[in-house]
């Protein structure tokens, strides 16, 4: 529940859904055709899917012809990450050689580390260092290794563009120059980046971006792979049917939802620079509060580049569950460290990576802001977690006694 009493600062979870893409879906939903049929309302059905497409493509520089529309950004990752994507290049006379080793980033979301397609003894992880940022040697040293030790192989490398948890953003432009030496696809996740910071996909130099809806203001269950060029191609298909997509992705598509991740995207894009520019003030302005309440309070990641919107911390003797109740209760909105699975709170995988100590990890929170934070959230934030450490040392008086 959201409201005048409530801060949501929880919008890397899921954004709430902005007014104009409700309203543009309710427009959808009344519309009767299926988008794959000839008559007229088949063809307006048609015609506003592809309008979406176009608005997504616009988001990350893209062609429209190379967006395809998923049931969300797992989907997506689930549908490229497999051993039977291959690049052809364009021709005809071609040699298709699809991709038979995977390097993922050791801080993807479990959706990428543990939802790909590839054989466990075909996957690998690739280090980070303190600040979250992927070991471009080790990819190095580790490409030149696999291309000598398997001639032929092509490896596909998955690397999200930015951090769920402490939003730290990953050198895609050089991981891409990089795995063009040896002939690797490149493969982003690309979800909590989009509509926060900008995107051109041309200038990134994958071979393939993913995104999803809800983290732009859109509606859940909606996502997008969005391809470079129309080379790639993929021999087992996630799901197969009637075509639809152009064959990567079968099954009616799901017209409001995908007419309201092209609203969301069009309405991120727009006001983009602008946005960053308030979000960045507000988590600064936010961290600066921490620091003066905590002076030992540990932010992630905050040495290298992060998402304006983004704060992943932790205050020595603060445990996350107990920290999240007591905020809860206050009327504030935030997650763990990590995601929250059937309401538990798990130890952060991405904090791990990044050798973060097992006793501070415990008390990691995130605070993401996003189109509907204002400076009176951050203020009831401030507030909240000021009484959270009062009571907490209270209770360490106690239990000493």
């Amino acid at each position: 529940m959201t409201g005048p009493s409530r801060a949501y600062l929880d919008h890397n979870a899921t954004a709430p859904v902005r007014p104009a893409v409700g309203e543009a879906m309710a427009r959808a939903m009344a519309m009767p055709g299926n988008p794959s049929s000839v008559h007229g309302e088949g063809r307006a059905a048609r015609g506003a899917i592809e309008q979406a497409r176009a608005q997504v493509a616009g988001l990350v520089g893209a062609k429209a012809a190379n967006v395809v529309f998923t049931s969300g950004g797992t989907e997506a990752n689930a549908t490229v990450l497999s051993p039977g994507l291959m690049d052809c290049g364009g021709g005809s006379a071609c040699v298709r050689v699809p991709a038979s080793l995977l390097l993922h980033g050791a801080t993807e979301h479990p959706c990428v580390r543990d939802g790909h397609r590839f054989a466990s003894g075909a996957a690998e992880a690739i280090p980070v260092d303190a600040d979250g940022l992927a070991d471009l040697d080790w990819i190095e040293a580790r490409l030149q290794r696999l291309v000598a030790d398997n001639p032929g192989a092509r490896v596909l490398i998955s690397l999200h563009l930015a951090n769920n948890e402490t939003g730290v953003i990953q050198p895609i432009a050089a991981v891409s120059a990089l795995a063009k030496r040896f002939g690797a696809l490149v493969h982003s996740d690309a979800v909590q980046a989009a509509g926060k910071i900008a995107i051109d996909i041309e200038a990134l130099g994958v071979d393939v971006l993913t995104l999803s809806a809800h983290k732009l203001g859109g509606p859940k269950g909606v996502g997008a792979i969005v391809f470079r060029t129309g080379a790639l191609e993929l021999s087992d298909k996630l799901l197969r049917g009637g075509g639809q997509e152009r064959g990567w992705r079968a099954g009616t598509e799901n017209l409001p939802g995908i007419v309201g991740c092209g609203i969301a995207a069009e309405l991120a894009g727009v006001a983009l620079a602008s946005e960053a520019l308030r979000l960045a003030g507000l988590r600064d302005r936010l961290e600066a509060g921490l620091l003066e309440l905590a002076p030992d309070t540990a932010i992630f990641g905050r040495r290298a580049a992060r998402l304006p919107n983004t704060s992943a911390f932790a205050t020595p003797g603060i445990r996350a569950e107990t920290a999240l109740i007591m905020l809860d209760l206050a009327g504030v909105a935030l997650s763990s460290g990590s995601a929250c699975s059937s309401g538990k709170v798990k130890r952060s995988h991405v904090l791990d990576a990044m050798g973060v100590d097992p006793a501070m990890s415990a008390g990691a929170l995130r605070a993401s802001l996003g189109w509907t934070t204002c400076e009176a959230e951050i203020s009831q934030f401030l507030a909240a977690y000021a009484k959270a450490l009062v009571a907490t040392k209270s209770r360490d008086v106690q239990a000493a006694a």
